[in-house]
């Protein structure tokens, strides 16, 4: 088969072609000679491999420009499936979903994970087969399971000390028997977004994510950036303040420290009008001080009742309650000062909000995190950065750890090819 001139070496043309069909939707074989730079030939020879395989399917025809009406390509959407398992000590989130990163069913427990890795990994299997059972889909479509947390690197939260050096993906292919890809839940949440076309031609993407912690997954042209570790992205470790509060990670002043849902529950139980309004629960022994040891998880809450007092404290801002909404808007103001330096770092061209915490609170987050790059991200005489919340923010992990799993097995990472504007085709409808 002949070469690409736009893709890289790393990639098999088969690769290649099934992200463009990804990526456009619809499109046909001139389309992806166009796309791809491979030669008509071998487009419909990888073409005609994919339709036997049940990959991809024809779909209409465009509407004729004078000759013969283009026939359409599409992801078979059912020709295969992928499991997400997002690890949080809030609980954790399963999503099935189709070849095209649609949840197909999703589900969210709340398990304990922080004490027994083994347990929680046999509890996993077992919903694992629940999932892809009651969804009624046959077992040999799956093509495995994306589990991610935030335990990568040396420093895993303190609630989750015990999976620091715990073999997760071998023991979990071990008990469901399915292949198991590994990742960070930020980086999930990004690469979910590109796989289900919510990031369109952007070049530089970030998902900012907020549930225990703070982090950011980051894309560069569809390629997920990890870093040396897998703990690219760490902003909620961004010091704003050299002499503010000290952190779990062992810094001072960090993000999350001043931040984080933690710090905004322990500011609102501070405060003896607002946790009787918002009905918050004692702080906890020896984790008022908010140091090291009671990072997100730290001092025996729990993340389930702390994850809910933060709910709590949100809504309580909705009902008017001028202090949740003071201490809410200072929380944005700090984030949005770390995501305008990630900006800056990065240089972005779009921003999406998302994870349990901008899910509850995003209506804050958003207009303060937008008004800080229109008035200071250093190249917006050049370009603005677009910053939207996610449609699927509560899940996003679980999902983006499934779309690990389409893209390790069907389209290995390589530089995204963009598609060319004057090859927008537009299909008769069709029947799925």
């Amino acid at each position: 088969m002949g070469g690409p001139s736009r893709a890289t070496p790393h990639t098999t043309s088969r690769a290649a072609v099934l992200d463009v069909i990804r990526a456009a939707g619809t499109i046909s074989r001139a389309g992806l000679v166009a796309a791809t730079g491979f030669t008509g030939a071998t487009i419909s020879t990888v073409v005609r491999a994919l339709i036997d395989d049940g990959l991809v399917r024809e779909t209409g025809r465009a509407e004729s420009t004078g000759g013969k009406p283009r026939v359409l390509l599409q992801l078979d959407h059912g020709a295969r499936y992928a499991v997400g398992v997002h690890l949080d000590p809030m609980g954790v989130t399963y999503a099935l979903t189709d070849l095209t990163g649609a949840v197909v069913s999703r589900v969210t427990r709340a398990d304990a994970v922080g004490d027994d890795p083994a347990a929680m990994v046999a509890r996993t299997a077992r919903q694992v087969d629940a999932l892809v059972e009651g969804a009624g889909v046959e077992r040999d479509r799956v093509l495995g399971v994306g589990v991610v947390s935030a335990t990568g690197g040396a420093r895993p939260l303190p609630s989750m000390r015990h999976w620091a050096h715990f073999p997760v993906a071998e023991e979990l292919e071990r008990a469901c028997g399915l292949p198991v890809v590994p990742g960070n839940d930020a980086t999930a949440a990004a690469l979910g977004e590109y796989w289900s076309g919510g990031v369109g031609e952007t070049s530089v993407f970030a998902a900012v994510y907020m549930g225990t912690g703070i982090g950011a997954g980051l894309l560069v042209d569809g390629i997920p950036y990890h870093g040396a570790s897998g703990n690219a992205g760490e902003i909620g470790h961004v010091c704003l303040d050299v002499d503010g509060p000290p952190c779990w990670c062992g810094g001072r002043g960090c993000v999350e420290a001043l931040a984080g849902p933690a710090a905004v529950v322990r500011a609102a139980r501070a405060d003896a009008g607002l946790a009787r309004a918002a009905e918050l629960g004692a702080p906890a022994a020896g984790g008022a001080d908010g140091g090291p040891t009671d990072g997100p998880g730290g001092g025996g809450r729990g993340e389930r009742s702390e994850a809910a007092e933060f709910a709590a404290v949100v809504r309580a801002a909705r009902r008017g309650e001028p202090t949740a909404r003071a201490l809410l808007e200072r929380s944005a103001r700090y984030l949005a000062a770390a995501v305008r330096t990630l900006a800056n770092v990065m240089d972005l061209d779009l921003l999406v909000l998302t994870g349990p915490g901008l899910a509850v609170a995003g209506s804050v987050y958003l207009p303060a995190i937008r008004s800080e790059l229109e008035g200071a991200f250093f190249a917006r005489a050049s370009h603005p950065v677009e910053v939207r919340l996610s449609a699927s923010a509560a899940t996003a992990p679980a999902i983006g750890a499934a779309t690990m799993v389409l893209q390790s097995r069907l389209v290995p990472l390589r530089p995204r090819v963009r598609l060319p504007e004057d090859l927008s085709e537009s299909a008769a409808p069709a029947p799925r």
